[in-house]
């Protein structure tokens, strides 16, 4: 019984969908677009090369729902194609709140 059981349970596993992060370069996308698949996604990782020719990436959220229980949703400025400080949302330690008790609510 036990091996039909999980036999059972590794056939769904293996049919559920796989939500993989979205792995994006903002640097083609306009503002707008990269906000927009932020908040249908709920979380993406944008990647981009600097100025210098080193690779940069994070990973931005809807809302602090979308971090860890020790962090916030805290806004970050990104190139993209048609603005070179899109606003996002990305996730911060507590700890760089400085003593302040109130976390923001931030949303996009």
């Amino acid at each position: 019984m036990k091996i039909v059981a999980l036999a059972l349970l590794f056939s769904t596993a293996a049919v559920l969908p796989s939500y993989a992060i979205s792995r994006l370069n903002p640097k083609s996308m306009s503002c707008d677009s990269a906000q927009t698949a932020v908040h249908e996604q709920g979380a993406v990782i944008f990647r981009w090369t600097s100025p210098r020719g080193l690779p940069l990436y994070d990973r931005f959220v809807r809302n602090s729902r979308y971090c860890d229980a020790n962090k916030y949703a805290e806004w970050k400025s990104i190139p993209t194609r048609d603005n070179r400080s899109c606003r996002v949302l990305n996730c911060q330690n507590i700890d760089n709140l400085d003593g302040n008790f109130i976390i923001p609510d931030n949303s996009l």
